[in-house]
């Protein structure tokens, strides 16, 4: 079974699919909405995609503040958490993403993309991040 990294963002959401092995994250999509509280048809997405690879664990990003406080976007983050628990009934594993769109950015940056479309490319490359992190853990943890 794959592990799906989500980062939830208030109009995206990144999406990246470990490998089989769950040795490596690669990005695959990101869903957008027109609308913060219109998560139906992203959840609906998601599940779709979820069944395509066939995916086993869930782990989502966990906005913290940077001083480990949980701020409006955590909360938000937690309360999608929830509904994602409901609607699969997989385990959702929140992990810490603090940087990781600043780190997703920088890349951008280094690769010499231009400034517009890194746009188009940073939540799916925020949603590997939190992945690799969440699967380097593991393998860690596994030695």
């Amino acid at each position: 079974m794959r592990t799906m990294g989500l980062d939830f963002g208030s109009k995206t959401v990144g999406v990246a699919i470990s490998d089989a092995l769950g040795i490596t994250a690669q990005g695959i999509e990101i869903v957008r909405r027109t609308s913060e509280n219109k998560l139906r048809q992203t959840l609906a997405r998601i599940e779709t995609l979820i069944q395509e690879y066939e995916v086993g664990k869930l782990v989502l990003g966990f906005p913290k503040n940077m001083n480990n406080t949980i701020g409006d976007r955590a909360e938000k983050s937690l309360a999608f958490k929830e509904m994602l628990e409901r609607r699969t009934g997989l385990e959702v594993v929140m992990w810490d993403e603090r940087l990781t769109t600043v780190e997703a950015n920088r890349t951008l940056m280094e690769s010499n993309v231009r400034r517009e479309d890194r746009k188009k490319y940073v939540d799916q490359l925020a949603a590997v991040y939190i992945l690799q992190g969440y699967l380097d853990s593991e393998g860690m943890r596994l030695k």
